[in-house]
């Protein structure tokens, strides 16, 4: 059986994951050289240790049968929220996030809080598709995912809070849950950036007071405009289940997106630190503050567009070897390999991530058991989030919010997690003809 299970492995999206963990440990190992050519960090020897680790942990992962995890998935995720909150007030800040210290070792829990609430996420949706309504379903997901992204917000991580988004709007998708549900959570988060950003665009950028957007940091109009909509929504719930008219239901519908958006918006203001508040106007202008927080991007694009269409070759690169890129080894390390492998280093990179995400997408529309695709998908929409916000971070055409590139930024945690990962989808992968 165990012969049969290597031989079974999808060993193209393996290699494809090892392909991009050696460029990680490459490009942090480049990272590490001064302008002088001197080594001045061994980043790179934690790095292969973990990458180490963590190839033999998705082995393990792949030879052990993942629906041997389906009960216990709850107590997986009780414990990750657990040592969440214990973080939250025990914790060390890092970096502006907080980790828990195991002697001399750091631990990011909220990195593995991804996979836990993956999993039992999986297993929720899996256990209730044949004798709960949708919306019930839609709505306990839901749940499900806000509780450890909200712990993990008030850390404060934005950045990886902001992660457990795709993963609900994606493992629901797969799940068969109607549209129109998954469309309000993404209409919700997108007006709530919105209504969070106009007010800091138009006092620093434009420099200009415009009172119909500055109601938008006023507790006392925020609270009244969500009364109003609050009434509307009940007032045409009421009109829908009454009179069974559509209108009604969209009605609703939109006044419910708004009310969400708003409440969002305004605890986003009250929950964000300063810094964070200056990384997105800096998304807006980075020449608001370029020798403070729009540093990272201005230095970032420079990097990556001095690198032309070859680079400028392996350790060559003066924007890291000159340290003017901040965490150039984990935030900004597709800027480093920019810059010295060029364009087509980076058409390397988004090959290799599209390769491994069809990949994970065969094996959902492949596998007959709907825990495993349900796993599969929120991985899928894990790996897919950190990679289009990672890589348009470094380009500036995302906010700096300090997601890393999977298997290729600094961070055992981050590496452990992400290899788990693709163990956990090889093993649905190799066992996707069994039935549940």
């Amino acid at each position: 059986m165990r012969l049969r299970t290597f031989l079974e492995i999808d060993y193209v999206l393996l290699i494809t994951t090892l392909v991009l963990v050696v460029f990680g440990i490459l490009f942090i190992y480049s990272s590490g050289v001064s302008g002088a050519g001197l080594l001045i960090t061994n980043m790179y020897q934690r790095q292969i240790i973990w990458a180490g680790a963590g190839l033999f942990g998705a082995l393990v992962i792949t030879l052990f049968n993942y629906r041997r995890i389906y009960n216990l998935s709850v107590y997986f995720y009780l414990l990750t929220l657990a040592l969440l909150l214990y973080t939250f007030f025990f914790g060390q800040v890092i970096r502006g996030s907080r980790w828990l210290r195991i002697g001399p070792f750091g631990v990011q829990v909220s990195e593995f809080a991804k996979l836990t609430t993956i999993v039992f996420l999986a297993w929720f949706l899996d256990s209730t598709k044949r004798n709960q309504p949708a919306i019930r379903r839609f709505i306990i997901s839901g749940i499900i995912v806000f509780i450890p992204m909200v712990v993990i917000l008030l850390q404060p991580d934005l950045g990886t809070a902001l992660v457990f988004l795709p993963i609900l709007l994606g493992t629901t998708y797969i799940a068969g849950l109607p549209v129109r549900y998954i469309l309000f959570v993404g209409f919700s988060f997108v007006f709530s950036g919105i209504f969070l950003v106009l007010p800091l665009w138009q006092t620093v950028i434009m420099q200009n007071t415009i009172p119909t957007i500055m109601i938008l940091t006023d507790y006392r109009f925020v609270a009244a405009g969500c009364l109003i909509l609050l009434i509307v929504f009940l007032i045409a719930a009421f009109g829908y289940f009454r009179y069974q008219k559509r209108y009604f239901y969209w009605i609703s519908y939109v006044a419910g997106i708004f009310i969400i958006s708003l409440a969002v918006s305004y605890a986003a203001q009250q929950i964000l630190r300063p810094y964070q508040v200056m990384r997105l106007i800096v998304f807006l202008d980075a020449n608001v503050d370029p020798r403070g927080s729009g540093w990272h991007i201005i230095q970032s694009i420079t990097a990556i567009g001095s690198g032309g269409l070859f680079g400028k070759g392996f350790l060559q690169g003066t924007q890291s070897q000159f340290q003017f890129l901040p965490e150039q080894s984990t935030d900004f390390i597709f800027s480093i390999l920019s810059e010295e492998w060029g364009f087509v280093g980076g058409i390397m990179v988004f090959a290799l991530f599209l390769i491994l995400l069809l990949r994970l997408i065969r094996i959902i529309t492949n596998t007959n058991d709907s825990f495993g695709s349900y796993i599969v998908a929120g991985l899928v929409s894990m790996y897919a989030f950190h990679f289009f916000v990672n890589v348009g971070m470094t380009m500036g055409i995302m906010p700096i919010t300090g997601i890393p590139l999977m298997f290729v930024s600094y961070g055992g945690s981050a590496l452990l997690t992400a290899m788990a990962g693709i163990g956990l989808a090889l093993s649905v992968h190799v066992r996707r003809f069994l039935r549940p």
